[in-house]
């Protein structure tokens, strides 16, 4: 598989930071599948004389295997780690190197304090841009901690063991022959669920903030950076830095930056936030806010945390559609992300709810894929813009159906079809098929807060014009408040708004 000549170059750059020699361990046969592997790991191994090859046989064909000449690193990729793969791919010739993984030392020590063996597996697409963080953080812990290894398995090249597990789903992790996750994990995250949870005990002696933000979304973050930047005692709290963005492959309406894709413009700003003194707490989630002396956030581990203004900036998740067999064959044929699991679905009959943006646009990506596509729409009409309607009625394998209610996703092990009715009518029609893609909108994550503060029907915070809810000192931004559109350049906006709101009450009332 030979590698293009802008990747060639890139790799080229990246392999001049290795510091120490690294050898390719290549299992292959004498099919065409490890004929391209071998091709990769040659064509590698003859840029750098640092890297060298051997033949072996691994557990996996094709595989190559990332290891020191001393010893094993625990690192395998079987199959192509291009794609959205290939920063795995040189993150971990580095690493094994013995160039330093860009983690937290706190994380390092964590990995390194676990005294068992896990071995870890995740089947991936390359067209999945939620799976290189999970891929790149298990291979991070592979290479800190020598009883803990990780295949990486693209399932292009393994479509017979995919088929067999019933891996619907991408990223899906096994942990020592067992189902261990699905969907994008942070390091933190994957090292809580297989390890444990960290200490809460680091949190309580924490000196109050003068403003905790809660959340890393855009307008967490913006949120941080606007605060910090007035020279003020800052935290921020979050489950995921970088929020619903990471879910979304193409952006095109950052003013200024024609395209980009979630996650590397999520990387971009918490690079920008870690320029300034923001205490960051990562893979933590909130369980009650008070407002006493100061405001007291409550962790789900039971350590408060206390300042003097918070910004509430928990964004928002995608809404499900609430129908029977929707829980049931969750990852088993109903999925929420077409540009991960749409490689799994290739050549098959699938149905998109939602005839919003974000579902003509899945709709339109699957048509490329899958056999055929069937639209289900509760409204009269598509709600999407028009060059995206236009577009999709322009594809000759979609059905559009509109006014129509979803009903039922129906199944045994996996999903084998779906049920509507006319909304006229009230005929009920079932359309048989393998997958069901889920995009009918946004839920605010204000559940947690119960009735602290006010909110509209829906769940979201209402704010004034500087960001302030109904608790004094208490700010919120983004999608998780009653703000007319749900954009990230707004929902940066609103961070901004809310720190400038947050200083100014600070300043007025200390």
């Amino acid at each position: 598989m030979a590698l293009d000549t802008e990747i060639k170059e890139q790799l080229a750059q990246y392999l001049e930071l290795l510091e120490n020699n690294i050898v390719l361990k290549a299992s292959v046969g004498e099919d065409e599948n490890s004929q391209k592997v071998l091709e990769l790991v040659e064509e590698i191994t003859s840029m750098s004389s640092k890297i060298s090859m051997e033949k072996v046989q691994l557990e996996k064909t094709p595989s190559f295997a990332v290891d020191r000449p001393d010893g094993v690193s625990g690192v395998v990729f079987a199959g192509l780690p291009l794609g959205h793969e290939f920063t795995s791919l040189v993150l971990a010739l580095l690493q094994v190197s013995g160039r330093a993984p860009k983690v937290d030392d706190k994380v390092i020590k964590q990995i390194q304090s676990i005294n068992k063996d896990l071995h870890f597996e995740t089947y991936v697409s390359l067209t999945c841009h939620n799976c290189p963080d999970v891929v790149q953080a298990l291979n991070i812990m592979s290479v800190v901690n020598p009883r803990i290894s990780h295949t990486m398995i693209e399932g292009g090249m393994f479509k017979e063991e995919v088929e067999a597990k019933g891996i619907m789903a991408v990223p899906t992790v096994m942990l020592n022959g067992e189902e261990f996750s699905s969907g994008r994990m942070t390091i933190e995250q994957i090292l809580e669920k297989a390890a444990g949870p960290a200490d809460a005990s680091e949190f309580e002696d924490k000196d109050p903030y003068d403003v905790l933000v809660i959340g890393g979304g855009p307008a967490g973050a913006s949120a941080a950076i606007y605060a910090a930047r007035k020279g003020i005692r800052t935290g921020l709290v979050a489950e995921t830095f970088g929020g619903q963005v990471l879910e979304t492959l193409g952006i095109e309406n950052v003013i200024g930056t024609p395209y980009t894709e979630g996650p590397k413009l999520m990387a971009q700003v918490e690079a920008h936030v870690n320029e300034y003194p923001v205490d960051i707490m990562k893979s933590q989630r909130t369980a009650k806010l008070e407002k006493k002396e100061l405001v007291e956030v409550t962790l789900e581990n039971g350590a408060v945390l206390k300042s003097k203004t918070a910004i509430l900036a928990t964004g928002a998740r995608w809404r499900n559609v609430g129908v029977p067999g929707e829980k049931e064959f969750k990852n088993k044929g109903v999925a929420y992300c077409p540009h991960c699991d749409g490689p799994l679905f290739e050549g098959k009959d699938v149905a998109v709810i939602g005839g919003g943006n974000s579902g003509i646009e899945a709709a339109i990506d699957l048509a490329g894929i899958v056999k055929h596509v069937t639209v289900l729409e509760f409204m009269p009409e598509l709600k999407a813009d028009q060059v995206l309607q236009e577009r999709l009625y322009s594809l000759p394998n979609v059905t559009v159906k509109k006014n129509v209610q979803t009903k039922e996703i129906t199944g045994t092990d996996k999903v084998n079809g779906i049920t509507y009715a006319d909304r006229e009518t009230g005929e009920e029609v079932h359309v048989e098929v393998q997958g069901v893609f889920v995009l009918i909108g946004l839920v605010p994550n204000t559940d947690w807060l119960g009735d602290t503060l006010d909110r509209t029907k829906m769940g979201e915070i209402i704010v004034d014009k500087h960001g302030a809810t109904s608790v004094p000192g208490v700010f919120a931004a983004g999608d998780c408040t009653d703000s007319a559109y749900k954009q990230i350049i707004i929902s940066m906006g609103s961070g901004a708004t809310a720190a400038l709101g947050a200083f100014d009450y600070m300043i007025r009332h200390t």
